[in-house]
């Protein structure tokens, strides 16, 4: 994967984008289907060639690009008035941090990878929004990445986050962010970049909207 600013570009609205998937179901029991499902395509696409190969199009992270520019500028509301959801720019750091535990455990890596080549194979079965899928990604987290700790604590209404479906979503959301936080470390991304560059990668993502 090339090291370019596009890419981490792309790399980080990808994990805000599943950061922003995870919030709607907390909040309110609900995705976005087309948010979901380009998430979710991350993990179990073979096709890998480029950082936009993974998402499909640049068109499939505008909200990814949007929430990215919101979180990362400097001022405490968005451009619409609304105050900032720290919760999101918490649990980007949190995926991001657990996603270097992850590359420094090679055994955890491999159970990873030996999940998701077995999700793949129920794609000949079963469609990607099909519930064996969320639920066999969900899994996946469950059993390799909760291991990692401290684990992620979803805030959001109760009722939500304590349905089966419901949390085999989020899980499946945090695990894509994972697989975003990897593009972000193989594009050179770092906490350093992410504070130095907090103005090119805005600027980026302003022009990706821009031809979406």
């Amino acid at each position: 994967m090339e090291s370019s600013t596009k890419n981490r570009t792309i790399a980080l609205a990808a994990l805000f984008q599943c950061v922003e998937g995870v919030i709607q179901i907390a909040n309110t029991g609900n995705v976005n289907e087309e948010l979901y499902q380009t998430c979710i395509n991350s993990i179990l696409t073979r096709d890998n060639d480029s950082a936009e190969s993974l998402y499909g199009s640049l068109a499939n992270l505008k909200t990814g690009f949007r929430s990215m520019m919101y979180q990362l500028g400097s001022g405490q509301l968005t451009p619409d008035g609304k105050p900032k959801d720290m919760e999101a720019t918490r649990y980007a750091l949190r995926l991001l941090a657990l996603e270097n535990k992850l590359d420094r455990n090679q055994e955890i890596y491999r159970k990873v990878i030996e999940g998701v080549e077995k999700t793949q194979e129920k794609l000949k079965h079963f469609d990607i929004n099909h519930e064996n899928i969320s639920l066999s990604l969900a899994d996946i987290y469950a059993q390799t990445i909760s291991e990692l700790g401290p684990k992620i604590m979803v805030k959001g209404n109760q009722n939500f986050l304590s349905n089966p479906k419901n949390a085999a979503k989020i899980r499946a959301l945090l695990l894509a962010g994972i697989r975003a936080a990897l593009l972000w470390r193989q594009a050179g991304g770092s906490r350093w970049k992410l504070l130095w560059e907090r103005g090119k990668l805005q600027r980026q993502a302003d022009a990706f909207l821009g031809i979406s």
